[in-house]
């Protein structure tokens, strides 16, 4: 079934291809690509599939036939075999990681296969991630792991699925191929399998792929592979534009300037929009380097990627994020500071003054433009656009971080809130707002101190000292973090559960009494309410999922996969394919943990229980000791 895939490698054809056939790790020059061959896997198996991204492609598994089908899959997309027209190749890029300029970097585990044209004539490029060495793969060994692949081909489909612009998965396929790998840094490494992803998009183009150019930079000293050769970065420019934005290459064909102003435009919006979408559903990248940042606007590269449960503007979600770096709430900044980074890899062709200021004019505008539409549509504000809703949001989610709100549910409760509802009514709501809120131990479990006395004690003493030598190990706004968390887990000590409701119910009556004047206002718009408030929950309900791919439901799966069960996998595909519907047969997840994946406590605690919750429960106790590197 798979020889129905019509390959036309457009990028291998327009873009320098490197000449030499040395697969080993190393410098890349004057090219934008590097042949490579995929490493066969023993015994290769899939573990899932997803049809809806398959269909992009113009495939359709054979429902009669589905064990050879998967087997075909397993065999092409590990990589063992190459299918016709196929191309495999590495591509190679730079990149700022946590601010810093790496130098070259590229596709150390992902390979380009090619580009297939879809049965409406549309591109797709086709990669492996985790298919084995290529030029790009420095110290590492190509390879990734079932539980990062999991989480990788679970969060592409559940994020196209919640309406975001994302890169696909159609198959991950593991095998009995193992790496050693220290999940934790911790020096306790621990044998995994190899496991292989199918990831789909219009191209995997990043801004760092522009930055192979950079001259020597001046805190790292690295440098990119092709300084020097602006005939390459004219040659990726026509390519990109005339590829993925035709519309602007029409309308700019005789002036390049203008032309390559309007593109650096045009993902200035697009990134603005896409950070804004991850923002309003909780979604935390965790590593938003400038490699990690598409040319086309799409959510790529799920590394130690989260959805945030209980609402806490400075979630970090990546484990390896010390410095805080790419928090919830530093997202937006982030992303408009890797634009800067783009703006300069495109000097000379776009002067980096007329790059400066596109960025200044457009981002901030649209991003706060496209959060606020997408908020309102959140609360049901579909009628009428008035200024203080952007205040009564913030509101909203100061009243959520008060509480230790759940971010998912409590927008999802909002569609079942009456603007005329009764004191009965609204003590029911209020009831149903408490058991998403943090409990006493789950706030403590946030707030327990990370440092050890001692440890805090010298740190204060060489900020006070040796202010230099404590910014090697530190920053104030850890200390000061650490500090107001000492403070509030003091506070938790003295404080009962009744005084803890009775606290979060005064917080939610004082919001909910805003947020009924604000509907009132709309009712008042409307000739009839009833029509207003049927489509108010339609619109809603298509905004506020009722599931995402929480951390300890992606472990669940992951734990039964490294046991040879494959179904929850493929059930939690499942449910997130329908991210705004109660799912019918879906309504439990295990909660249970192994000590391999998450700690000990955490396993003690799952195992304590042994009961099963609903896939849209806020996550079980021992989640939060998950951590994700």
């Amino acid at each position: 079934w798979l020889s129905a895939l019509r390959f036309d490698n457009l990028a291998l054809r327009s873009l320098p291809v490197d000449a030499s056939e040395d697969g080993g790790p190393r410098a890349v020059p004057g090219a934008c690509f590097s042949r490579v061959r995929p490493s066969p896997l023993q015994n290769p198996r899939l573990v899932a599939m997803s049809l809806p991204a398959l269909a992009l492609l113009g495939l359709e598994a054979p429902a009669a036939e589905r064990e050879a089908a998967e087997a075909e899959a397993a065999l092409y997309f590990s990589g063992n075999r190459l299918l016709a027209g196929s191309e495999p190749a590495a591509h190679c890029y730079c990149g700022h990681q946590f601010g810093s300029f790496a130098g070259q970097l590229g596709d150390g585990a992902a390979m380009y296969l090619g580009e297939v044209l879809g049965p409406r004539g549309e591109r797709w490029e086709i990669q492996l991630k985790g298919a084995g060495l290529t030029p790009f793969s420095r110290q590492a060994d190509g390879r990734k792991v079932l539980r990062s692949s999991i989480r990788e081909f679970l969060c592409s489909e559940a994020m196209f699925h919640l309406g975001i612009p994302t890169t696909r998965a159609g198959t991950c396929v593991t095998s009995d191929s193992k790496v050693v790998r220290d999940i934790f840094y911790d020096g306790n490494p621990k044998s995994e399998r190899c496991t292989v992803v199918l990831r789909i998009a219009s191209t995997f183009i990043r801004f760092g792929s522009f930055e192979i150019f950079k001259p020597p930079d001046e805190y790292t000293g690295r440098k990119g592979p092709s300084v020097n050769r602006n005939d390459i970065r004219i040659q990726m420019l026509d390519y990109v534009i005339s590829t993925f934005y035709p519309e602007i290459q029409e309308a700019y064909s005789d002036n390049s300037i203008q032309r390559n102003a309007a593109f650096f435009k045009e993902i200035t919006k697009r990134t603005a929009r896409l950070v804004a979408e991850w923002q309003c559903v909780g979604f935390c990248h965790g590593v938003l380097n400038t490699d990690n940042m598409s040319i086309v606007g799409l959510t790529i590269d799920y590394g130690p990627f989260g959805f945030m449960d209980r609402y806490d503007p400075e979630h970090i979600c990546n484990g390896s994020d010390n410095t805080g770096r790419y928090a919830y709430n530093k997202q937006p900044e982030i992303c408009k500071w890797n634009l800067g980074r783009l703006a300069e890899a495109l000097v000379p062709e776009l002067p980096l003054e007329i790059s400066e200021l596109i960025l200044e004019e457009e981002y901030d505008a649209e991003f706060e433009k496209h959060y606020l539409q997408k908020m309102r549509k959140k609360l049901g504000l579909i009628q009428l656009e008035l200024e203080e809703d952007s205040k009564l949001v913030s509101e909203l989610l100061e009243t959520m971080h008060l509480t230790g709100g759940d971010f998912t549910n409590i927008f999802y409760l909002l569609s079942s809130f009456s603007a005329d509802s009764d004191p009965s009514e609204l003590e029911d709501f209020l009831e149903k707002l408490m058991s998403q809120c943090a409990s006493v131990e789950e706030l403590k479990v946030a707030f327990k101190p990370q440092m050890d006395p001692r440890q805090l004690s010298m740190m204060l003493m060489l900020a006070q000292s040796n202010p230099q030598l404590f910014a090697l190990f530190g920053t104030k706004a850890n200390i000061n973090k650490e500090l107001e968390r000492i403070e509030q887990f003091s506070k938790l000590q003295q404080l009962t559960a009744a005084d803890l409701l009775s606290r979060n119910k005064r917080h939610w009556k004082e919001w909910l009494e805003k947020y009924r004047v604000r509907l009132q206002k709309e009712i008042e718009s409307v000739s009839n309410a009833d029509a207003w408030n049927t489509d108010r929950v339609k619109v809603m309900n298509s905004n506020n999922p009722k599931y995402i791919l929480r951390n300890y439901i992606a472990q669940n799966a992951i734990e039964a996969a490294e046991n040879g069960d494959f179904s929850e996998v493929r059930n939690v595909l499942k449910l997130l394919e329908n991210p705004f519907q109660e799912a019918e047969g879906f309504r439990e997840v295990k909660e249970d943990a192994e000590e391999e994946g998450a700690t000990a406590t955490a396993a003690a605690c799952a195992q304590e229980t042994g009961s099963r919750l609903p896939y849209c429960s806020k996550p079980p106790l021992w989640a939060s000791e998950l951590c994700v590197t």
